[in-house]
């Protein structure tokens, strides 16, 4: 069996591994980049109007023969972990005919993304999968496990091959509000693991602001409590456990939540995973049809959607005469200073931060609040396992090899597993397993 990290050694974001068997070849994961070869943040705009073979050339699409449009077929199957764009943000270009294979709460985000997203992701011959129900391609066994993210229905993977087991952690955490999948995991690891693909996001980064997925809410609540005004909450409408925390927490003070079209349809494409989900029907949930080009995106095709909403809208005015008892989940966009201006008055204004800090350099947010006298408060904790969770998973599963991958430094592995064999590989490299 070979192993190849196309993307992923040395970076964060844009993941792509492939395995190579006598029988079969899979690729995990097909992400968009995060980052350019200058380390930094990689430009979408740059994948516009370009073909496959221009696209590889500039390093955007991974050098994978048989595994795009246009291409005889040469590769077996494609699992994505989870519905974040740095891990299937590529699949557009694959091959028709390549089964995709993902978790059923993955492929109705990636969907419902794809109502708003001007280029559609449109994923072709999906397969979704159960926790643990294991299946075969060739020779290739995989077993998904799912596991705490900030990416919605995540999973790791369980891959058995030639009496070898590897596991791909995929993006993991112990800390949100599906904590216990990390127990779990630890309670009852895999055994007999030869070789551990573990992601290291952290590494290298300022510890969490807040450790856990209910301090956020509970910091959220004790802010919401004696608010003489409205708060806005800035955070990305597909990390469904921050919208539930946000939601609790203005319960909690008997405080209305308002969202917006993308938030409702997003949350109401999952509600058949789980349904203690907030949901736009819900009495303490209003929703806003700002900004108004999303309410022309629902209409081709889902006006029945847009009819159901129409019954639980709230427009500007009845928010300025009940701004005291209103939390709103907005976004750092053109068109929030918009929906500030359109406020009667902003004095006690809150407006909250919570979701990655690094968003906020390649904007003026907090200046732009500054000038209206509001402060921007930062409540937020990762998607990613810390250093000690880290720990706690290798020392569980004891694997032979801990390949680094997800990560700006695998060379921290060394120093975090002393007692375990290190394999540094990079990217495009091949190697048997």
């Amino acid at each position: 069996m070979k192993l190849i990290i196309h993307r992923g050694t040395k970076e964060i974001g844009g993941s792509c591994v492939e395995l190579q068997s006598e029988k079969a070849r899979i690729i995990i994961d097909l992400g968009m980049p995060l980052v350019n070869d200058r380390n930094e943040r990689f430009d979408n705009k740059i994948i516009e109007g370009k073909n496959i073979a221009e696209l590889i050339e500039n390093r955007t699409l991974p050098k994978i023969k048989g595994l795009y449009t246009g291409e005889q077929r040469k590769i077996d199957a494609v699992l994505i972990s989870h519905p974040h764009q740095d891990h299937y943000g590529l699949l557009r270009y694959i091959n028709h005919e390549i089964p995709v294979y993902l978790s059923k709460g993955a492929f109705a985000l990636i969907q419902a993304s794809d109502v708003f997203i001007p280029v559609k992701v449109n994923p072709h011959n999906v397969i979704t999968f159960e926790n643990k129900e294991s299946y075969t391609i060739g020779d290739i066994e995989i077993s998904p496990r799912l596991v705490d993210h900030s990416g919605f229905d995540a999973v790791a993977f369980t891959i058995e091959f030639e009496g070898k087991k590897l596991f791909y952690s995929g993006d993991f955490r112990g800390h949100g509000r599906k904590g216990v999948l990390f127990d779990i995991l630890c309670k009852y690891p895999e055994k007999d693991v030869d070789y551990l693909l573990l992601e290291g996001s952290m590494l290298g980064r300022n510890k969490c602001l807040f450790t856990r997925e209910e301090a956020v809410e509970d910091e959220m609540a004790c802010i919401f409590k004696n608010k003489s005004n409205i708060a806005f909450v800035f955070c990305s409408s597909q990390n469904i456990d921050r919208i539930v925390s946000i939601y609790r927490a203005a319960k909690r003070n008997g405080q209305l939540t308002v969202i917006d079209l993308y938030t409702a349809y997003i949350m109401n494409s999952v509600k058949h995973i789980s349904k203690s989900l907030p949901q736009y029907w819900w009495n303490d949930i209003k929703v806003l049809f700002f900004p108004h080009h999303l309410k022309s995106l629902l209409q081709n095709g889902l006006d029945i959607f847009l009819d159901e909403m129409a019954d639980h809208e709230i427009s500007i005015d009845n928010i300025n005469l009940n701004k005291k008892n209103i939390v709103m989940i907005t976004k750092d966009n053109t068109f929030f200073p918009k929906l500030l201006n359109s406020l009667a008055d902003c004095n006690g204004v809150q407006a909250i931060y919570s979701q990655w800090e690094g968003y906020l350099e390649n904007n003026n947010l907090e200046e732009s609040l500054k000038q209206k006298g509001i402060k921007l408060e930062k409540i937020h904790t990762s998607g990613h396992a810390p250093e000690q969770d880290l720990q706690r998973l290798v020392d569980r599963f004891k694997p032979k090899y801990i390949i680094p991958i997800h990560t700006f430094y695998p060379e921290n592995y060394k120093l975090l597993f002393p007692n375990y064999e290190i394999k540094m590989l990079d990217d495009g490299e091949e190697y048997v397993l």
